[in-house]
């Protein structure tokens, strides 16, 4: 099996998530400098700011990075061209499947790693020409499907011949050594990465993931068909209120207007979306990137040394 770093040529199999209003330029090009593989998170971004996130990060490293989409993005077909016209060498997306896009990226030399939450949507993207897919449970925050990491990856790498990245509940070495005994040729993280010192989310939501415990977050949106992992703030009560009331889309929406610019640039942790995967619970401590990831790598590889010698 090939493994994750060797397919993108960086040096850690670790593909940082494609976080929307975080994941910009400068963060990417500070992952990928770390040694992972860092993404632009294109979010409701529009072509122009895409593009002049693909600058910013192109000044601050000259090693890979890569480009999320989200396809429901109203300006997605112009951020799928900039992509080719910028060269960008891999490409992931999420909510919905690519196969629009993939011809003219797989011309232009991307790789198309999409994230997908069944097994079902794992072999459409394949037969699309998709050259791995992220496997993506429910412990992870924001944007989540149904099923965990545990139970996802193992049933899509039966169903795919092509690579599969473990994603959702990931954040030391014993989760990472997991997803490869799982079968994974890597794995994709978010959550450990925003307690970072170069993470540009404000410091009053660092400093909220720190405190935070096992069961600190919770899952809006449900009734909405789009369920969102967030921490338990005012703003999380509330909405939940609101669902067990079943209120309209228009009540629910309005509640969350913002909220993710609220949390991210303002420091708002009572009326903000702080997203944050299940992993919140782990994080102690605000350090560079680079030390996140080679504890990882570094307790991940002890792990699986250790579990070969095990006998039954």
């Amino acid at each position: 099996m090939i493994m994750l770093n060797e397919m993108l040529g960086v040096e850690f199999p670790v593909i940082q998530g494609g976080m929307a209003n975080i994941a910009t330029g400068k963060f990417a090009a500070a992952v990928s400098n770390a040694g992972a593989l860092g993404l632009i998170g294109s979010g409701g971004w529009d072509a122009a700011r895409v593009e002049q996130e693909i600058r910013d990060a192109r000044e601050a490293t000259d090693k890979p990075f890569g480009v999320n989409l989200m396809l429901l993005n109203p300006d997605a077909d112009n951020i799928a061209d900039l992509l080719v016209k910028e060269k960008i060498p891999v490409i992931t997306t999420g909510a919905g499947t690519p196969g629009k896009y993939m011809e003219m990226w797989k011309e232009a030399g991307a790789k198309v790693i999409p994230v997908v939450a069944s097994s079902a949507l794992a072999r459409r993207v394949e037969k699309q020409g998709a050259d791995a897919v992220i496997a993506e449970g429910g412990e992870s925050g924001g944007h989540v499907g149904d099923m965990t990491t545990m139970a996802l990856t193992p049933q899509i790498i039966d169903s795919v011949e092509i690579p599969v990245i473990a994603a959702g509940g990931i954040a030391d070495g014993r989760q990472f050594a997991a997803a490869l005994c799982l079968g994974a040729c890597g794995v994709q993280v978010g959550t450990c990465l925003l307690v970072s010192e170069e993470c540009p989310i404000h410091e009053n939501y660092k400093l909220e993931l720190i405190k935070s415990k096992d069961n600190s977050t919770t899952v809006t949106g449900r009734s909405l068909n789009a369920p969102v992992r967030i921490i338990k703030n005012a703003m999380a009560r509330e909405y939940l209120k609101l669902e067990a009331q079943a209120a309209s889309r228009d009540e629910l929406e309005k509640i969350t207007l913002g909220g993710l610019r609220k949390a991210v640039l303002d420091g708002d942790m009572k009326n903000g979306s702080v997203m944050a995967g299940q992993v919140c619970g782990q994080l102690k401590e605000i350090r560079p990137i680079r030390a996140i990831l080679e504890e990882m790598i570094g307790d991940g590889r002890k792990v699986l040394e250790a579990m070969s010698r095990v006998e039954f």
